[in-house]
């Protein structure tokens, strides 16, 4: 008689703690789906998604165009750094972009100044190279800072990053040698950039991302000339995966 009353307080005990486990299981997914930036915040959870990007060239490369798509990963490496309103907290991410064209103007003849034999300058036409431009790009170093708010479901960020771009023909175009798409600049070019944009949660573990970054590109003198992009505005849509 005793032993059955042992067993059932035992299994009354059993039975509490279960349902203090599944009280305390329901309370913390509850505040993970009121608050998931907390969350992620807490816990530096991993980033990773797809993204895809439009932008336009700036001043005397306002006709230039731009699609890239890539995917990104990231990942918070401190807890959060208290600094009055610049409080928040250091990511380290990067991205890689197999999608990256560039759309110019076809190719066509610019006028130009030109020097004669005797000393004379004169306008001249010469030919410049233009059209679709296709490469890849990867982006190894992304700075982020995340901004402390008191938002539940946006995460607002500002970055500073740093690229490497290949073109499969040498961009952007320039004067031509020869009747080509290839000017005198330089497969290879650099892509400098700094940005903003928020985490928008959708659910404790999802978000959609949109961000805005300033980009310039750059050969770093690596080919004959160097004009570059001096600046262009890129707008990135995402959607990111948190772990």
């Amino acid at each position: 008689m005793r032993q059955t009353r042992w067993f059932v307080w035992l299994i009354l005990l059993a039975g509490a703690v279960t349902a203090g486990a599944q009280a305390s299981g329901t309370a913390s997914t509850e505040d993970d789906a009121a608050d998931p930036v907390a969350r992620v915040r807490k816990n530096l959870s991993w980033e990773y998604g797809p993204f895809v990007n439009w932008g336009t060239g700036v001043g005397d490369r306002s006709s230039y165009k731009f699609f890239w798509g890539g995917f990104e990963l990231g990942k918070p490496l401190t807890p959060v750094v208290q600094a009055g309103i610049f409080s928040g907290q250091f990511e380290l991410a990067g991205n890689i972009m197999p999608l990256w064209q560039a759309y110019t103007p076809a190719p066509h003849e610019q006028e130009y100044t030109c020097g004669t034999p005797s000393g004379q300058t004169v306008t001249c036409l010469l030919p410049v190279g233009g059209g679709t431009f296709r490469g890849v790009s990867l982006t190894p170093v992304i700075l982020r800072w995340n901004f402390l708010t008191h938002a539940r479901r946006v995460q607002p960020w500002f970055q500073a990053a740093g690229g490497l771009i290949y073109t499969t023909h040498k961009f952007p175009p320039n004067l031509l040698s020869s009747p080509t798409i290839d000017g005198g600049t330089c497969v290879w070019n650099f892509s400098p950039q700094g940005g903003f944009g928020a985490h928008f949660f959708t659910a404790p573990r999802r978000s959609i991302d949109v961000g805005v970054n300033a980009v310039h590109i750059s050969s770093a003198s690596l080919g004959d000339r160097n004009p570059g992009v001096n600046a262009s505005i890129q707008v990135q849509v995402g959607y990111t995966f948190w772990k």
